[in-house]
């Protein structure tokens, strides 16, 4: 199975529900377009709608950093890109981008996502099919390199 490099969601569109009182996309909604984005992709891993029910595994998410760097407006276009960094037997980390159709930056996600069996709920190693297709997309993904924005840490810097 080969997947683009990186997987490139559909297009989505800006609500006009999501915008706030500023005028423009309200911070919440990035995550709802960075969380459908990613959905796509789940499929391509193996973690599509129906791995809950007819295998009792799904996935959490343990972490999630998004950095703003321009602002959306109601019934702007954009795409999510994926970029499978790493992962191993239970977490996988992902790196995404959300971009106006025209090109431009709108946002960056980082992602630690877990591996559940759902039985507990509790952390749990991922099959070996779906750790085959994981290994198969992070080899396509490393010829992406190390993304700039990515591992990124907030904070202010402590003065001496």
């Amino acid at each position: 199975m080969t997947q683009p490099a990186p997987y490139l969601s559909t297009e989505m569109t800006v609500k006009p529900e999501w915008i706030d009182y500023n005028g423009h996309l309200n911070m919440a909604y990035y995550n709802v377009l960075f969380d459908q984005g990613v959905d796509e992709i789940y499929e391509a891993f193996g973690f599509g709608p129906d791995y809950a029910e007819t295998r009792g595994h799904t996935t959490y998410t343990a972490e999630f950093h998004v950095c703003y760097v321009r602002e959306l407006h109601q019934g702007d276009a954009v795409r999510v890109s994926t970029q499978l960094l790493d992962f191993d037997q239970k977490r996988f980390h992902t790196y995404q981008e959300l971009r106006h159709v025209d090109g431009w930056l709108a946002a960056t996600a980082e992602g630690l996502g877990l591996h559940i069996d759902m039985s507990g709920p509790k952390v749990a190693p991922i099959p070996a099919d779906i750790l085959a297709r994981l290994d198969a997309m992070k080899k396509t993904h490393d010829a992406l390199g190390w993304p700039e924005r990515a591992g990124r840490s907030i904070g202010i810097p402590r003065r001496a």
